[in-house]
């Protein structure tokens, strides 16, 4: 008995998908549709909490083509635009999506991930992916044959290897192949750490406005108000190492709403609010890997990198990696001469989405992208191409690229003309994203 108990149970797949998230549930199904063995493993079974309840109208193409448009929407608060509300400026400024470039993609939504993630996996359980939940992979051997070995425990115990012809490491901010190869870094550009929970009774904007999610910026960071469907609103604190250090003995919930406290328009829109969940952190909070593929593995979406939330980019850039993965992977199964472009090609598009969004992140702090975000003019159609990055839709067609380089060079001008503002906003980034040593009171 004890001799079964130990046994390895064998198995082949053509792509093994790690991680149950939106990247993993993207690339599997995309592949399975293509006659392709698939087996996804999940560390965890859904319905699971996650963060990052904030979706971008970019996404709704991607859902349409894994065909649960009419799910999502069943369980999405609609988001129509999204607020910046900033303590130097006397006026909060919306940006609706319908103003972007593109106006086909007029809104998003805002989801409780637990039950949006759930909606994916069981989506690529239905397409014919092997799906394995409870189930977390252990480690992973790339063989001389170009195949490559991941062991896996299930929760009751038992053991698995799978030898696979492709690695997919979906496993978001676990970075499974990232710590194995020890290639993951944290981004020397920022450095944030996020302080998060669920109320009930916030007070929100009346109508369509209602599902708007809501930034509001303090002196040691930015909050997130994000509406969700059944009186549920996501509240975050994102804020620089030094305030973490901040904490002292107080305990994580306290230091949430010591912070909400010194953000007055988010105080009152939170007065008559409950807190209905533990609160979380997260530290680390923006990563990037030194690389996001190998001959016969790829790095999707959080396992490569993560960057600051601020623009709600996550989800969509994570599926938009499963879409491109699928491409690559299939290519590099069916046409091994042309692995090498594909997996080229991969890496550009990987590549491309953080970038574009972070070049904003690392100036948003800065007093005069302050103002361009607060008094927003469309002189060349800059105010259309932000949108049409706000609302995600960098991938595409959408010729937005000379406006946004237009944008940038006004952005340099001003610093030029107003150098005292200029290099303030650039002393104090570099005093906000210093290293510093915080208690380990995160869950992540």
């Amino acid at each position: 008995m004890e001799q079964q108990a130990k046994k390895i149970e064998r198995q082949t797949c053509d792509v093994l998908v790690i991680g149950g998230g939106p990247a993993g549930t993207t690339v599997a199904p995309l592949l399975a549709e293509k006659g392709y063995k698939v087996v996804l493993l999940e560390k965890a079974r859904h319905p699971r909490f996650h963060i990052g309840e904030s979706l971008l109208p970019a996404n709704l193409p991607l859902f349409e083509r894994l065909g649960i448009a009419d799910q999502v929407k069943a369980i999405g608060m609609e988001k129509w635009g999204a607020e910046f509300v900033s303590p130097q400026h006397d006026m909060s400024q919306t940006f609706h999506f319908a103003d972007a470039w593109d106006k086909s993609m007029p809104h998003a939504y805002q989801v409780k991930r637990a039950e949006f993630d759930t909606i994916l996996i069981r989506n690529a359980a239905d397409k014919g992916v092997e799906v394995h939940e409870n189930c977390k992979a252990k480690a992973v051997d790339f063989q001389a044959d170009d195949t490559a070995v991941v062991s896996a425990q299930h929760d009751d115990g038992r053991k698995v290897e799978w030898q696979a012809r492709f690695v997919v490491d979906a496993s978001g901010r676990d970075t499974f192949l990232a710590n194995r190869f020890q290639i993951k870094h944290r981004n020397p550009k920022h450095n944030s750490s996020a302080i998060y929970g669920h109320f009930s009774g916030a007070k929100r904007h009346d109508g369509q406005a209602e599902g708007n999610i809501t930034i509001f910026w303090f002196d040691h960071g930015w909050f997130w108000f994000i509406p969700m469907m059944n009186d549920v609103t996501s509240i975050g604190m994102v804020t620089w190492p030094y305030y973490m250090k901040t904490i002292g003995e107080r305990s994580l919930e306290q230091f949430l709403r010591d912070g909400i406290a010194m953000c007055p328009g988010l105080a009152e829109r939170l007065k008559d609010a409950k807190l209905e969940t533990k609160v979380e952190a997260t530290g680390n909070f923006s990563y990037v890997s030194e690389r996001n593929h190998g001959a016969n593995y790829l790095l999707l979406g959080d396992a490569y990198a993560f960057i600051d939330p601020v623009f709600s980019s996550g989800v969509m850039l994570a599926m938009n990696s499963g879409v491109i993965g699928a491409e690559a992977i299939d290519t590099c199964l069916k046409t091994p001469a042309k692995a090498a472009a594909a997996l080229k090609r991969f890496d550009a598009l990987m590549k491309h989405g953080p970038k574009e969004f972070s070049w904003f992140i690392y100036r948003v702090t800065n007093p005069i992208m302050r103002d361009f975000f607060m008094y927003p003019k469309n002189i060349f159609r800059v105010k259309e191409a932000l949108l049409s990055v706000l609302a995600g839709d960098i991938f595409g067609k959408t010729p937005i690229w000379r406006s946004i380089w237009m944008f940038k060079v006004l952005y340099y001008l001003a610093n030029i003309f107003q150098p005292k503002r200029a290099f303030m906003g650039w002393k104090r980034r570099n005093f906000n994203i210093r290293p510093v040593d915080v208690p380990p009171v995160y869950n992540a």
